[in-house]
């Protein structure tokens, strides 16, 4: 590194410092990084909260539908192929039950993450409240 110490005839120095100013702009711009909020993308989903087990026998097992994407983008609501107007009256009708059946979810591997976003939207829309991820074993080597 060059270093100016000035000149021996006396004059002053005529150079402007700039390394206090260098490292106010450094502090000012990891200030500015550090404040920028983290953009996300991500589709909330609020899950039911668990609640403390009782001395009371469980409830009679209610009737379980279950939802599969397939990798071939269709929607099967209990082995039957519908569409999302379709499972959308289905998961409102299933909501007037005294008893709320469980509703099962399971894409299979390949499913499109598009269609998956839009049905998890659906049901998160019709206010189901006992909503389970099944199949997650299928996943469990992903990757390798």
């Amino acid at each position: 590194m060059a270093m100016s110490g000035g000149k021996d005839d006396g004059a002053p120095m005529m150079e402007m410092n700039t390394t206090p100013l260098i490292d106010v702009m450094l502090v000012l711009l990891i200030m500015f990084i550090i404040t920028i909020p983290v953009a996300t993308n991500s589709i909330d989903i609020d899950l039911p909260v668990a609640t403390p087990p009782t001395n009371t026998p469980p409830p009679v097992d209610p009737i379980k539908n279950k939802i599969v994407l397939t990798t071939d983008a269709k929607i099967l609501w209990n082995g039957n192929q519908v569409d999302q107007n379709t499972l959308q009256n289905l998961l409102a009708q299933s909501l007037t039950y005294k008893v709320e059946p469980e509703l099962q979810y399971q894409p299979e591997a390949q499913a499109s993450y598009e269609l998956s976003a839009q049905v998890l939207q659906l049901i998160k829309a019709a206010n189901v409240t006992k909503f389970g991820f099944v199949g997650n074993e299928q996943f469990r080597d992903f990757g390798k």
